[in-house]
């Protein structure tokens, strides 16, 4: 699915290694018009070649001057399309068009007054202008900045300033460049969505295309294009972007597709049972159950590092996997294609891009998937333009529950990195029965959250089993059992971390239920360990 086959209309970001630059294209997203990050030295032609209907320039965080800043093709402000540059995307456009970027005495950093200049706020020199149209006189933005735009090109005209920065927007309304020094991406610039909005829908004249109904409708098409009357096959792990990819291909191709289901063991309380019901019950596809329980666990006896673990479940599950498809073929239905839930983050964090249609190799980041001798499969992947938001919006239109869309990041070795040490039977019925607990506890918090303020604000919660033991009392008698440790954290990203802060109420009650039904375990402790310096997972 190309970008034009999505929307009928896209937006290219261009990214100057900005901290924001995902963000500009979500918010574009979510006003309901397609984008794509591109990286900033790609060549005005290629960039030509993608017929955007406008593009932003993103900040970064170098100085236009240093030896090694980033530039772009100066070409890309002749392509025609409207083009709108924040902070470093001002200054870079600036520069290449012959203004002047100085670096101040003074850095301007987080929120600035900010007063418009131009004709609507009593101006006569400055025309109104579109970009700050239906926005107050003086407003409060986001700055981020040392150098600042000191003289604007020819043609251009200051439309905003603020205290520290005399040019804290400018444009060239004729040629259709627009640009600021703030961030209007940011919620901290209160007008920024009405900015962008703005630009789109004014300035560029795009239409609200990037629709959920949209979407289904344009991948279902550019899916059973790209299938015809062939088998897809899906390693399905329960996971949101997996079942999404299930959902979609289902609803695109039907029985076509063969969904495999690897039960290693090591998934949480109830979730087979859950996976197999919503895929059996719910969609038309070949839905295939592996039991391999008891081969995961003799694989996994005796080890500890978890390194190895990894490693060992890794390498099993795609031998699992590659049995069910040589049993397809055998049965005279060959599978060509391997669905896969690669998402547009994916993409964008291995350096891949994009321009086009599928790629029909695997991305550094699945290069490590041991294909047999002999075995190859095309790849199809629905979701590599979607951010992981758009990926849940996505599965509830098309019909998933709840519990698999709004589902937490889970380890693919699962439970068997939550374990330290050496993963057994007993172990496990231990951390499924504990991090059941948790789960049903902060479950129940972070809705009536959501119901009281908008949010869940945890955004990932469960249980570890270290591997040692600690003295209690149960019963007036000694007991020598294991522990538990809670593991809580909000974060938007999973880049960095905090732990929560959740009340006490709620942690005694997850600890006296985890003792109390939980044979094995005596005592409960709370990780309070930010991302940085840990890490979210403890193996």
């Amino acid at each position: 699915m190309t970008a034009q086959s999505a929307s009928g209309q896209l937006v290219l970001v261009v990214d100057f290694g900005a901290q924001y630059g995902q963000l500009i294209a979500r918010r574009v997203r979510d006003l309901g018009v397609y984008s794509e990050i591109v990286p900033c030295d790609m060549p005005a032609e290629e960039m030509s070649a993608l017929v955007p209907a406008a593009i932003i320039l993103s900040g970064g965080p170098a100085s236009v001057y240093a030896e090694d800043a980033p530039s772009i093709d100066p070409g890309v402000l002749d392509l025609g399309v409207p083009v709108l540059g924040f902070c470093y995307g001002q200054q870079i456009m600036a520069k290449t068009l012959g203004g002047t970027v100085s670096h101040t005495d003074k850095g301007e950093y987080g929120a600035a007054p900010l007063e418009r200049l131009d004709g609507a706020c009593g101006s006569a020199q400055v025309p109104e202008s579109m970009l700050f149209a239906g926005t107050p006189c003086e407003q409060t933005v986001w700055m981020s900045h040392r150098d600042a735009v000191s003289q604007v090109p020819e043609g251009f005209v200051v439309t905003s300033r603020t205290d520290v920065c005399p040019v804290a927007s400018m444009e060239c309304s004729e040629r259709r460049l627009y640009a600021t020094q703030f961030h209007p991406e940011v919620r901290h610039t209160p007008y920024g969505d009405q900015m962008l909005s703005n630009f789109l829908f004014e300035i560029c004249g795009l239409e609200r295309t990037w629709t959920m109904d949209s979407i289904i409708e344009d991948s279902v098409a550019a899916i059973r294009e790209q299938v015809g009357e062939s088998r897809v096959i899906l390693g399905l792990s329960g996971g949101v972007d997996s079942s999404v990819v299930a959902a979609l291909c289902a609803k695109a191709i039907g029985d076509q597709l063969t969904c495999v289901f690897v039960n290693h063991g090591l998934l949480r309380q109830d979730e087979p049972e859950e996976v197999e019901e919503v895929f059996t019950k719910q969609f038309d596809v070949d839905f295939v159950h592996v039991h391999a329980e008891d081969r995961y666990a003799g694989l996994l006896a005796g080890v500890t590092d978890p390194e190895a673990k990894r490693r060992i479940i890794g390498e099993q599950f795609w031998k699992e996997f590659f049995a069910v498809a040589e049993d397809l073929a055998e049965d005279g239905r060959p599978v060509q294609y391997l669905a896969q839930g690669t998402i547009y983050p994916d993409i964008i964090e291995s350096g891949a891009r994009k321009t086009g249609g599928k790629a029909s190799t695997i991305k550094s980041h699945h290069n490590l998937i041991p294909f047999p001798d002999g075995v190859h499969f095309d790849l199809i992947e629905p979701l590599d333009h979607f951010f992981k938001d758009e990926v849940r919006a996505l599965g509830t239109a098309l019909g998933l529950p709840d519990h698999i869309v709004h589902r937490q990041p889970f380890p693919g070795p699962g439970l068997a990195i939550r374990i330290i040490g050496e993963v057994t039977p007993e172990k496990l019925t231990m951390l499924k029965g504990a991090d059941a607990i948790v789960r049903e506890e902060l479950d129940a918090y972070n809705e009536a959250q959501f119901e009281e303020r908008g949010e869940r604000p945890v955004w990932q919660y469960f249980a570890v089993l270290p591997d040692v033991k600690s003295v209690g009392v149960m019963g007036d008698e000694r007991t020598y059992q294991r522990p538990i440790i809670l593991r809580a954290v909000e974060s938007s990203d999973a880049m960095t971390a905090d732990w929560a802060k959740l009340p006490c109420e709620l942690l005694g009650r997850v600890s006296s239920r985890i003792v109390a039904e939980v044979p094995g375990i005596n005592r409960v402790a709370y990780d309070i360990t930010s991302k940085p310096p840990a890490t979210i997972e403890w193996e």
